[in-house]
This record gives C-alpha cells, sequence and structure tokens, in this order.
C-alpha cells in the first residue's frame, strides 16, 4: 500500500507543477512522465494508477474547482495555496469519481490528509480534511444522517 501513496504523491506533486505552470493541456503528459521517471523508479505496476488520476483530475477540474469553491466559499480557490489546491482536487477525484471498491472513500480523505500534512502547511491537514470532510457528508455516507450546510444544525 505505500506504492499507492507514493503513487498520490507523484500525482500531487504534477499537479502542483502542471498548475504552476498555466495549466497548459499540451504539457501534461510530459509533466507526468519526467515525474514518473524520478521519482517513481520501481513504482512501474502504479503507473496506470498515477495516469488515471492525473488524466481524471484534469478532465473534470472545471466540476472540481466549482466543489471546492461550493465547499470552501470563504477561500476563493485562486487562495488556496498551490500544494493545497492539488491535494483537494486529487482527493475529491477519488472522493467523487474514483473506484470505491478499489479505493474507499475514507481511505480517500485519510491519504489527501496525509499529502497534506507532508506537503502543506502547518493547518494543510485540518483545511483538507474540512473540504473534503463537508463534500462527503453532503455525498451521503452509508448509514449516517448529517445536516446538509444550508440546513440547520441542532
Amino acid at each position: 500500500m505505500a506504492s499507492r501513496h507514493l503513487a498520490r504523491s507523484i500525482v500531487m506533486q504534477t499537479l502542483f507543477e502542471w498548475d504552476f505552470n498555466g495549466k497548459n493541456p499540451a504539457s501534461l503528459a510530459g509533466v507526468v512522465a519526467r515525474n514518473k521517471q524520478e521519482f517513481g523508479p520501481g513504482l512501474e505496476e502504479e503507473y496506470p494508477f498515477i495516469d488515471n488520476l492525473v488524466r481524471g483530475v484534469a478532465d473534470r477540474l472545471p466540476t472540481i474547482d466549482k466543489i471546492i469553491t461550493a465547499a470552501a466559499p470563504e477561500w476563493p480557490i485562486e487562495q488556496i495555496t498551490s500544494a493545497d489546491r492539488a491535494i483537494l482536487r486529487l482527493g475529491l477525484y477519488e472522493l467523487l469519481y474514483g473506484n470505491h471498491e478499489e479505493v474507499p472513500p475514507k481511505v480517500a480523505i485519510n491519504e489527501a490528509i496525509e499529502l497534506a500534512k507532508s506537503f502543506g502547511g502547518e493547518s494543510s491537514g485540518r483545511f483538507v480534511n474540512g473540504v473534503l470532510g463537508t463534500v462527503y457528508r453532503e455525498m451521503g455516507e452509508p448509514g449516517k444522517e448529517y445536516p446538509k450546510r444550508e440546513e440547520p444544525h441542532t
């Protein structure tokens, strides 16, 4: 399982670099290939997982960013640090669009929190947990009832 964590860190670094350099769709394949070569020797079996995550986030970027904006309205997307933004995008992709039999939602959230603790600032783990937790509750955790954001909390 440690190889999956390392694979996610490669995805996060790829998304960070791609975002930092202007999100040019033509450059994404080169960025991911270079990062797999530099950070992922010995992880060849995880390369399809990495490619799937990177492509999935890139393909759904506008939708994912709208979800981030809705879940963290006090933080405009441009004001979220680049590292936290990349981690949130990855975490939301896995949470919303990933194969939940392969990666259960709580695992996706925990992995994103661990990435935030490693790559983000002092409060990044709490911030990522808050945003992903909000989305998870609004998705409807099986067997649990939570008030929606627009409902009063009693």
